[in-house]
């Protein structure tokens, strides 16, 4: 089977690990593309193509078509456009190409913007933090306002973000000199940030939350079409450096039920859920493998091999989980 990944985040080089193990390469291939010679996911491909860096929309979709039809691919694992070329599976089919998508789009476009998501989710599935969604600074004073009525500690963060690029603690007792000095991350002052709102008179959605300060799970999966054939909790420590635990939360290992199959989530995804004084809340549900998905494969869990085998329809072992291992990543230098 060759199997095509286009452009993505580096992190796809543990997937392609984890299929290498699983399969031989006379049965699988993987081809890559990127818009970069020097991508780093190139050195665990066995097929590396350039993609064009100024094509987006319909025709980066066209381009897709065309190119599964030049390589023969049987199977297109999209990254970029994953929402666009979900509602176009019958213009790859009509080349001889199933395309995995881990949802529809409708469902790929609300995962993208997480107030939009919150709002939507019934608590009866999963429950979120406590949070208010804000576009200008009145907007923001009065969120901050309510919000520390009922909580100790706030944060903000981007409806529309990932890695968690641009989650902020509201710092109320220091100024950004101290917490430079002190080396304070993820924190931003309360005053500072009102004062640089002054500047902008509307801004791109800002989400206004409780700060959930307890441990963080962050759960690898594979599905079909909804069902969890399998999921790999990851603990996360409160400090850093100590490793991540494989759990096996009961509570947390429901919700992820109920959301792969309310949203019908399908391949390789990931949900993350932290703990609050109120208990563990849902962060957000990333339709893609994450960055410790190799770190989740050490579990005993290909999860890789679980989800290629659900699309070739081979029959799938249950895995043996080793709960309560211990795993850490070593950054290990290449040349590209």
């Amino acid at each position: 089977m060759r199997i095509w990944f286009n452009k993505t985040f580096s992190t796809i080089s543990s997937v392609f690990n984890a299929i290498h193990l699983a399969f031989p390469i006379d049965e699988v291939s993987l081809i890559c593309t990127h818009t970069y010679g020097n991508a780093a996911a190139f050195l665990a491909a066995d097929e590396c193509h350039l993609e064009p860096s100024e094509l987006s929309g319909f025709a980066y979709l066209e381009w897709c078509v065309n190119f599964c039809q030049q390589h023969n691919i049987q199977l297109f694992w999209p990254g970029k456009e994953a929402a666009l070329i979900s509602q176009h599976h019958n213009l790859f089919l009509a080349t001889g190409t199933q395309v995995l998508s881990v949802a529809d789009y409708e469902t790929l476009t609300l995962l993208h913007n997480k107030a939009d998501f919150y709002s939507q989710l019934n608590s009866a599935i999963a429950q979120t933090m406590d949070f208010i969604a804000v576009n200008t600074a009145d907007e923001f004073d009065l969120a901050v306002a309510n919000l520390s009525k009922k909580h100790d500690s706030l944060c903000v963060k981007p409806a529309v973000s990932v890695f968690g690029l641009g989650f902020r603690i509201l710092d109320t007792q220091r100024d950004s000199i101290k917490q430079l000095l002190e080396g304070i991350e993820y924190q931003i002052p309360l005053q500072e940030l009102r004062l640089g709102m002054k500047n902008s008179p509307t801004f791109d959605t800002l989400l206004v939350m409780e700060h959930l300060a307890g441990h963080e799970w962050s759960v690898d999966c594979a599905g079909r079409q909804g069902e969890l054939l399998c999921a790999v909790q990851r603990k996360k420590p409160l400090l850093a450096g100590q490793g991540q635990t494989i759990d096996n939360d009961a509570d947390i290992h429901n919700m992820v039920m109920r959301l792969s199959a309310h949203y019908q989530l399908n391949g390789l995804f990931n949900i993350q859920f932290k703990e609050g004084r109120q208990g563990v809340r849902l962060l957000e549900i990333n339709p893609r493998p994450s960055g410790g998905f190799g770190m989740a494969c050490l579990s005993g869990a290909n999860l890789a091999k679980i989800a290629l085998q659900s699309i070739k329809g081979d029959i799938i072992q249950t895995p043996i989980i080793h709960y309560g291992l211990k795993v850490t990543e070593v950054n290990t230098p290449v040349i590209l």
